[in-house]
């Protein structure tokens, strides 16, 4: 689990092998997923997550209450991420594989056909991604804003998350 850097610049926080080890039947059955296709999929994956954290409630709250204007809100940096390396290579990969690259694979014109698995892989990784992104934004002990090496206490901001009952 390595983030993938162009020199000082991390571009991708998961790699091929993160999504194969992932899911290693995906490949066996699935010839065309090749090294560009699915680091592709994860250069993607991080440019719309770094994107989605950005319009946070945590990260515009964190970013006005160390002088931002509402206007003038920076995009994250995910240099800036210091905590949780593992945490953001499982977020991408889980990202990819519903949005990239199990849409690829699977046949949504049939009902109940062959690919039924992969249909079934979309919701469970898009849950997981989901279930992970509420657990990083929670704790919020990741990021470090003002670039000082540490989170310090005007950017240690725990998201609560409210959880509503649906009947």
């Amino acid at each position: 689990m390595a983030f993938i850097r162009s020199g000082t610049t991390i571009i991708s926080f998961a790699e091929y092998q993160d999504v194969y080890d992932t899911d290693p039947t995906l490949f066996d059955e699935n010839e065309g997923l090749t090294d560009d296709v699915i680091e592709n999929a994860l250069i993607r994956s991080t440019e719309r997550i770094l994107s989605q954290l950005k319009n946070t409630v945590w990260y515009r709250t964190l970013a006005l209450q160390n002088g931002a204007s509402v206007l003038t809100i920076p995009a994250l940096n995910a240099s800036k991420i210091i905590s949780r390396d593992n945490d953001f290579t499982d977020l991408c990969v889980y990202y990819s594989l519903y949005q990239y690259i199990l849409p690829k694979v699977a046949d949504f014109g049939q009902a109940g056909g062959a690919d039924t698995n992969e249909k079934a892989k979309i919701g469970f990784y898009h849950e997981k991604f989901t279930t992970l992104l509420d657990e990083l934004l929670f704790n919020s002990d990741w990021y470090d804003y003002d670039n000082g090496g540490t989170i310090g206490e005007k950017e240690y901001k725990p998201m609560p998350t409210n959880y509503v009952r649906i009947r």
